[in-house]
C-alpha cells in the first residue's frame, strides 16, 4: 500500500497546463514539451499523483530549455491517487500499479523514441517515479538515472549498470536518510558505475515536486534539487 505521506500535500492538477502537449507513445498518454527533433530525451516519472500535476510539467518544460525532448507519461493509464480517494483505493493502489510494469511501459517508450531516431535517454522520478526508474536503470536503455524523495527501495534495486543519483530528504520518514546512505554506500561499492548521493537537510517526502513556490525555503530546496538533477542528466544524456 502506499505511505501516507505518498498521499499528504497532494499537487495542482491541471490537464491542460504547460508548453507541451498530450499525445500517445508506446502505448501510454505523454505530456510531451521541448524540441521535437532532438535526438536526446528525458523520461519523467510521477509520483501516485500522476503525469497532470502542474509542477511536475513545470519541471518537464525547465529540463526541455536544454535542448532536450521531454515525456512524462501517464503510467497509470489514468488511474491516479486523488486528493479525494478513499482509503480502500490507496490501500489497494500500488498492487495494481508495480513500478516493475511501469518499467516495461518505459522501455515500450524508450524504444518507440530510438526508433524515431533518438539515440541518448535519461530518466527521472519522483516518489513511485523514482521506484521504476532505478528498475529502469538495471537496463542499458538509458544513459543515466536520478531518484528524488523514493518510495521504498531495496538494497538489491540500487544495484544498477547506469550513473545514478539519489536525493533523499533529511526529514523523509518513507525513505529515512539512513536507507539513503545504506543505497550510496551499495552504489560506491560497484566500481563501474558512477553514482551521487545527496541528502537535503529540513525537508521531507515529496520536497522536490510538491511544493508551494510561496514558501522561499521549500522553492530553494526543490530547485537546489533540479539543478543537481539537471547536472547529473545533461553530464550523461550527450
Amino acid at each position: 500500500m502506499l505511505g501516507a505521506e505518498c498521499c499528504a500535500n497532494p499537487p495542482a492538477m491541471n490537464s491542460g497546463f504547460g508548453k507541451g502537449s498530450v499525445e500517445e507513445i508506446g502505448g501510454l498518454k505523454s505530456y510531451i514539451t521541448g524540441d521535437r527533433t532532438s535526438n536526446r530525451a528525458i523520461l519523467l516519472a510521477s509520483d501516485a499523483f500522476g503525469y497532470e500535476g502542474v509542477m511536475l510539467r513545470k519541471i518537464a518544460d525547465k529540463i526541455s530549455g536544454l535542448g532536450y525532448l521531454v515525456l512524462v507519461p501517464d503510467f497509470f493509464f489514468g488511474d491516479c491517487i486523488y486528493s479525494t480517494s478513499p482509503p480502500e483505493v490507496r490501500a489497494n493502489w500500488l498492487n495494481n500499479h508495480s513500478p516493475e510494469k511501469g518499467c516495461e511501459n518505459a522501455r515500450k517508450i524508450i524504444g518507440e523514441l530510438k526508433s524515431k531516431g533518438v539515440c541518448s535517454v535519461g530518466a527521472a522520478g519522483f516518489c513511485w517515479g523514482g521506484m521504476m526508474v532505478v528498475k529502469l536503470a538495471k537496463y542499458n536503455d538509458i544513459k543515466a538515472a536520478v531518484i528524488l524523495h523514493p518510495g521504498r527501495l531495496t538494497d538489491n534495486d540500487v544495484k544498477v549498470k547506469v550513473p545514478t543519483a539519489i536525493l533523499g530528504g533529511e526529514l523523509d520518514q518513507l525513505c529515512p536518510q539512513e536507507e539513503v546512505k545504506r543505497y550510496g554506500k551499495i552504489l560506491s561499492e560497484n566500481q563501474d558505475v558512477e553514482s551521487f548521493v545527496k541528502i537535503f537537510k529540513g525537508v521531507g517526502h515529496g520536497w522536490a515536486s510538491r511544493y508551494s513556490e510561496d514558501d522561499e525555503s521549500a522553492a530553494r530546496s526543490a530547485e537546489e534539487a533540479h539543478t543537481d538533477m539537471l547536472n547529473w542528466l545533461t553530464k550523461y544524456v550527450t
